[in-house]
């Protein structure tokens, strides 16, 4: 097993901890858990799609909770007692699941959709007015709130 070495990193940084914890806890991880498959897609700057493919998964049998830094998907099949089918092949899978996602600071679930087998929930980052970056001025006595997306459209200068 690879090991890498964290040590320098955590001398030279503050506040980093759960950073490292996070990236040494996922050397453990194994990779046979792909069920179910997703994608994680940015829209925006601000902006996320996580998208899992949950067919077969009615809306009352998916639980979505965002807890702190946290977003956990568990999907529990209900069982019907009055299933008497007889499958010839059965490859579509109907297990019960759960998918957890380590979600940065300031990153908070907008809402959810289910259709055509995929549900799709919705993130977007939302950093608070006091941690935005601020220009100071020499002699000012208030600072000036830079934008991120304004620093891009006036060509990296912010006023």
């Amino acid at each position: 097993m690879n090991r890498f070495d964290f040590t320098p990193y955590r001398r030279n940084t503050v506040g980093f901890d759960r950073l490292f914890d996070m990236l040494e806890n996922a050397r453990g991880v194994t990779q046979g858990d792909n069920y179910p498959p997703f994608n994680i897609e940015r829209t925006s700057e601000t902006e996320y799609l996580v998208t899992i493919a949950v067919a077969g998964f009615k809306p009352d049998e998916i639980d979505i909770t965002a807890q702190q830094n946290q977003l956990v998907v568990a999907g529990q099949k209900k069982v019907d007692g009055n299933d008497n089918r007889d499958f010839l092949h059965l490859g579509i899978a109907n297990r019960n699941f759960e998918r957890r996602f380590q979600l940065a600071d300031h990153v908070f679930v907008r809402g959810a959709d289910l259709a055509d087998g995929l549900l799709i929930i919705h993130l977007e980052r939302q950093v608070p007015e006091e941690l935005k970056p601020r220009k100071i001025l020499i002699g000012g006595t208030t600072p000036t709130i830079i934008e991120h997306s304004d620093e891009k459209k006036k060509g990296g200068k912010a006023a």
